[in-house]
């Protein structure tokens, strides 16, 4: 992150309930902490209108960074499948048969964020990010956070600006000012996040710059029977930043927000498709 600041999208993922699955597999079906490459480049291609064996070598381009407004909680949900089915239509096991009869139904569970908050920007050419964010402000098909279930709470878009990460620590955060005293903000990135551009005297929580471990996350395919993913550096920093920076709940914390894009961040063109 050093030379000219590169050009981005500012985005906001909120809601309800969020799922972010890494190591999601049949019944086991997980969440990050943090919304994933794949969950929001996945997003991306849905809004452009991509099937899902389309190839995503551009987007895969987009580097990534998200502050953590909110953690929300962790939330464990009981799901069952297939149960009172027909014998010719029950669930298909991986030997691609159908389940015997009185084995029909599945008991399968899934991690959700509820409450979380995040503020992302997203990196690359211009091209790239103009086509991106006509398609956020007009989707082709319907947004949702890391599953369908999990729809977005608001726009997603807050705007373009020449140099994201500035913003990424001054727009508003969505939460209340910490009891007790500062408390620092977590980030994660797939660059090297030392030079964060951080307004804030207090000491932070590692430098950023050494890669805290490895998150399967980056796709090379989202077609249904071919999906592919492999492992990239993730870097993490937990930075304070200044307490006028929290923005609260509610409307207050939107009143907040829009006057922040209204004077920082240019509004996105109208998309032309």
């Amino acid at each position: 992150m050093t030379g000219r600041p590169a050009r981005g999208l500012l985005l906001r993922l909120a809601g309800p309930l969020q799922s972010w699955g890494t190591h999601s597999k049949y019944l086991w079906r997980d969440t990050a902490l943090f919304p994933t490459r794949s969950g929001v480049i996945g997003m991306l291609a849905a809004a452009l209108g991509r099937t899902r064996g389309a190839p995503i070598d551009d987007l895969t381009a987009l580097s990534m960074t998200v502050r953590v407004d909110r953690p929300g909680v962790v939330l464990s949900d009981y799901h069952t499948v297939g149960g009172g089915l027909p014998a010719d239509e029950t669930v298909i096991t991986v030997g691609r048969e159908r389940r015997g009869e009185g084995k029909s139904t599945l008991v399968s569970k899934r991690q959700y964020l509820a409450d979380a908050a995040f503020t992302v920007a997203l990196t690359s050419d211009d091209e790239l990010l103009h086509l991106c964010a006509d398609a956020l402000r007009e989707p082709h098909w319907t947004l949702y956070l890391g599953r369908r279930a999990c729809p977005p709470e608001g726009p997603v878009l807050l705007g373009t600006a020449n140099d994201p990460l500035h913003h990424l620590v001054r727009i508003p955060l969505a939460a209340k000012k910490p009891r007790g005293g500062p408390q620092p903000v977590e980030f994660y990135s797939d660059r090297r996040l030392g030079a964060l551009p951080v307004n804030s005297d207090a000491a932070d929580s590692g430098d950023g710059d050494h890669h805290s471990g490895e998150i399967t996350d980056e796709p090379l395919s989202f077609a249904p029977l071919e999906r592919e993913y492999r492992p990239r550096r993730l870097y993490r920093r937990a930075a304070y930043l200044p307490e006028a920076e929290y923005g609260d709940f509610g409307t207050g914390y939107l009143k907040k927000l829009q006057s922040y894009i209204d004077t920082n961040l240019a509004e996105p063109q109208r998309s032309t498709r």
